[in-house]
């Protein structure tokens, strides 16, 4: 196999491991056994449920109401209601809604228990909300939710049942402050009976379901969900990075006691976030067969557990394109890193080249600061440079995930794209050493991401440097394809994320890519780099002047203002 031609089935290679990586399962249809999650058995519920808006304390919230309790006790589960008052913050809020003042309404939390064989062990809790914001049918914030608590209740009941008790807690006023939530943990007596709690949310109407947030000492409790989930999605690098975020789910009351806690959600098709045209029809089936899959298959093993996961210190975890999730303690890290800085010495050691070092090191540690000045840059370019609606820059970010992909490459074709010697690769990777040691030190359970590429992308240098037969060509292209794939769809969830506001944060993984494909990359002419890099420039410019000047979307949030 040729030089290019073997490069070009590395990248090949990588876009199907991405798409791999990001793409929900198939949906399950009605014949579908029993006792496994089908998303054509929830979806009535969604749209029984999310005909139109229902915001806490409205006629429409009460139906709904009713509707859920009956399906509760459809399913043989023991039925009731707690109710409190939306606080002052909360009322405030509806009353921004409505342009109205009125009264603070009353919220009512329905819950479900369904019986276990032994109603002494502590029991499992499945947590969705009922509230919708105002103008949305909430199909996915968080009708999806509680079809899935409805679907695997059903699930676990044909299956045989279990040994612990099954609880459904649909909260009220999520939307208003997580006011269900709050009152449900502070003052049910029900609370006092539960061991491990269920989250599940949405922000947006599609994509892979992920674990983005656990309770603290986690280690036990990601080793149990990684044993049983048979497409896991999440990470505890998604886990920091909400951590350090000012968001809230119903969990966050949660997390102030001891239980063992997960929380699941998919962000994609961001732009029906809140959105009127949030409807069942819009409504990604796949998403929803992948949060109910992945929370059945958690629910099952915890409800039938001898004992709830006892605290240990927290993991590493990530799922490997969705196929597995890969869990280590955080020490293991370290020893990584000892590996990438040995495998780079050794690959350098006979024929040390400082210039050539000097020069990869500077050129990897300008990708990253050009890479994240050319996002910012572009970003203004597309209408951050003044006042934004955020529900329009939600619409826009498939978008605006074109724009950091032609923009990235333009970097990297201009910084990295011709041929670097050995010593020059090395160098290329010592700023991302350095990079993954300081994320070691500074948040462990969150550096995987940098640590595993640089010890990857340091071995098949050294394979490469010590033999460069067929075996070690095959493992720097297989390594290339792993970590290139990986960075993709990373950079996609990066962008999803936090892409309308920091798009700088795509930099990071735009150079982990870049070096991950380096041990296979023999270079283009300064000229070829050039001119690519120009012609991709245009057209990232291009599409940031699209989004700029194209209209507010129909999906915004009709509370929100209109303008942008």
């Amino acid at each position: 196999m040729s030089k290019g031609l073997g490069t070009l089935v590395a990248l090949l290679a990588a876009v199907v491991l991405a798409i791999m990586a990001t793409t929900p399962p198939m949906p399950q249809g009605p014949q579908t056994p029993p006792s496994e999650f089908a998303v054509a058995r929830a979806m009535p519920d969604v749209v029984a449920i999310a005909r139109e808006p229902h915001i806490t304390g409205t006629p429409e919230n009460a139906r709904m109401r009713e509707y859920i309790a009956a399906r509760m006790q459809a399913l043989g589960m023991e039925v009731s209601t707690s109710s409190g008052t939306v606080g002052e913050r909360g009322t405030a809020k509806r009353d921004r809604w409505t342009g109205r003042s009125d009264p603070p309404p009353t919220l009512t939390n329905v819950i479900g228990v369904l019986p276990g064989r032994n109603r002494s062990l502590p029991a499992v809790l499945l947590m969705s909300h009922h509230d919708t914001v105002w103008g949305s049918p909430g199909a996915a914030d968080d009708t999806a939710g509680i079809a899935v608590s409805l679907e695997v209740a059903r699930a676990i009941k044909a299956g045989g049942g279990a040994e612990r008790d099954l609880v459904v807690l649909v909260t009220d006023a999520e939307e208003l402050g997580l006011e269900g939530a709050k009152q449900f943990f502070a003052e049910h007596p029900l609370r006092t009976r539960v061991g491990a709690v269920i989250n599940m949310e949405a922000r947006g109407g599609g994509g892979r379901t992920t674990l983005f947030q656990t309770s603290s000492d986690n280690g036990n409790a990601v080793a149990l969900f990684a044993d049983v989930a048979r497409r896991p999605g999440g990470s505890s690098l998604a886990a920091y990075i909400y951590s350090v975020l000012p968001n809230d789910t119903d969990l966050t009351p949660v997390l102030a006691g001891s239980y063992t806690a997960y929380n699941f959600a998919f962000i994609g098709r961001s732009g029906l976030y809140h959105s009127p045209l949030a409807t069942p029809a819009r409504l990604d089936q796949g998403a929803v067969q992948d949060m109910g899959a992945q929370v059945l298959e958690l629910s099952r093993a915890l409800l039938n557990s001898p004992a709830m996961p006892a605290p240990a210190p927290d993991a590493v975890f990530f799922d490997l394109f969705g196929r597995i999730m890969l869990t280590y303690p955080v020490w293991a890290g370290w020893i990584m890193l000892i590996v990438a800085a040995g495998a780079l010495g050794l690959t350098v050691r006979e024929q040390p080249d400082l210039r050539a070092l000097g020069s990869g090191a500077g050129r990897m540690a300008g990708l990253l600061l050009v890479a994240a000045a050319l996002y910012y840059l572009l970003n203004l370019l597309s209408g951050a440079d003044g006042p934004t609606n955020y529900y329009d820059r939600l619409a826009a970010i498939p978008r605006l995930e074109a724009m950091a992909a032609l923009g990235g490459m333009a970097a990297a074709l201009v910084l990295l794209g011709g041929a670097l010697s050995p010593a020059g690769k090395v160098g290329a990777a010592l700023p991302l050493l350095l990079i993954a040691a300081a994320a070691q030190a500074i948040a462990p359970t969150a550096a995987y991401f940098i640590v595993i590429p640089v010890m990857l992308a340091a071995l098949a240098l050294l394979s490469l440097q010590r033999s460069g037969g067929t075996a070690a060509r095959a493992f720097a292209g297989a390594v290339a394809a792993s970590v290139v794939g990986y960075m993709l769809a990373l950079g996609h969830q990066v962008m999803q994320g936090v892409g309308p506001t920091m798009p700088m944060a795509a930099a990071l993984p735009l150079a982990l890519g870049a070096l991950g494909l380096l041990p296979v990359w023999h270079g283009v002419t300064s000229r070829t780099a050039r001119i690519s890099a120009a012609g991709l420039l245009i057209l990232a410019m291009a599409v940031a002047l699209w989004v700029r000047l194209d209209p507010v979307a129909e999906t915004v949030a009709v509370y929100a203002d209109t303008k942008r």
